[in-house]
């Protein structure tokens, strides 16, 4: 895929809630600053940026898995974004986990070490994210065995 931009349009509807329109035929959402800041009516920046993170992941893994005519669903994801203070006592994203939980036992798909060395290489938002805050992937199968 050549260059293509993705545009995002947030319009403010109270204090610290936006609208956050995203075009074509997705639903628009609200997003909000939990108290004492905003009335936490929808997600969070933060909670939208660790949703981006596992998403873009577990879209990655379910298409590796895939190309090899896989089943692994239904595949679930949970994302940990670890917030501290940084040099200057900001509040920042200093490190982000993830684990993504398999639907299936391990056993029960073909060319799984193949796919576990390779699907995060093409997850663009983890990837671009990876370049400025540590990302830490763990991948389990339905039974709890750690694969990664």
């Amino acid at each position: 895929m050549a260059h293509e931009n993705v545009t995002v349009r947030l319009v403010q509807k109270h204090d610290y809630q936006f609208d956050v329109h995203f075009g074509g035929a997705a639903p628009d959402l609200l997003a909000d600053e939990p108290p004492p800041l905003g009335q936490g009516q929808g997600p969070s920046p933060m909670q939208l940026l660790a949703a981006a993170v596992g998403n873009c992941l577990s879209d990655s893994l379910l298409f590796a898995l895939r190309k090899f005519k896989q089943q692994p669903e239904p595949i679930s994801c949970e994302v940990t974004c670890e917030v501290g203070r940084n040099g200057e006592g900001r509040l920042r994203v200093l490190g982000i986990a993830a684990t993504l939980t398999l639907g299936v036992p391990a056993e029960a798909l073909e060319h799984l070490e193949r796919v576990l060395t390779s699907f995060e290489t093409y997850c663009t938002v983890t990837q671009s994210i990876a370049q400025g805050v540590p990302v830490r992937v763990s991948v389990l199968d339905a039974q709890g065995a750690v694969l990664k």
